[in-house]
């Protein structure tokens, strides 16, 4: 069992012995796999992880990562491919389904909740639009969560595209994942806790 990390120096953000007992069968093997090569890093996966949640949580560019976490070619280059492998996703939906066991939910949700942020981005970070609504250029996250709060399913648009437009990506997501919903409610009130049956 890997509880000892190859980086000298601890971090807030690094993961404690019970957290990573909980995702360590989760997180593939570095350089596992038919047809990999390469040497084998000599980072382990608990400092891979911790690692990446350096970066997510602190806001810093890759190559800004500290040192003894090793090169931070090598951290990026796995964030990369377990993004596009879905292992992220893996780890994240394994993780949610066991705590909604925990609070004796069904593992398939059957309502769910859809609300949206819009966030200034700059000219050159890609597709971008215009808010009318809230008055901001950039992009739109809209996210479903369960009645616990737990993330169903994301989708990053262009602030321009109406909330209604981008739930139905959503719901067709999220239902082709868990099943059909049994209720969907939409945040549709800016700043208050106002919510409209979406679905049902």
């Amino acid at each position: 069992m890997e509880r000892m990390q190859t980086h000298p120096t601890s971090y807030p953000t690094d993961l404690k012995n019970e957290e990573w007992d909980y995702i360590e069968s989760l997180v593939p093997t570095a350089k596992c796999g038919k047809g990999k090569r390469g040497r084998p890093t000599k980072l382990d996966r608990r400092s891979l992880v911790n690692a990446v949640f350096y970066v997510v949580r602190s806001g810093c560019a890759w190559r800004m990562l500290p040192s003894d976490f090793g090169p931070w070619q090598t951290v990026y280059g796995y964030f990369r491919r377990w993004s596009q492998d879905w292992t992220w996703r893996f780890m994240h939906d394994a993780l949610r389904d066991c705590l909604r066991k925990t609070e004796d939910r069904k593992v398939a949700p059957t309502a769910a909740i859809i609300d949206s942020q819009s966030v200034k981005t700059p000219d050159q970070a890609g597709e971008r639009g215009y808010d009318a609504g809230k008055k901001v250029s950039g992009r739109k996250r809209h996210l479903a969560v369960d009645t616990l709060g737990l993330i169903l399913a994301v989708t990053i648009t262009s602030a321009a595209v109406q909330d209604r437009d981008a739930a139905k990506n959503l719901i067709t997501s999220e239902c082709r994942s868990s099943g059909p919903m049994g209720a969907i409610w939409e945040h549709w009130s800016s700043g208050s806790s106002s919510f409209g049956l979406l679905a049902s």
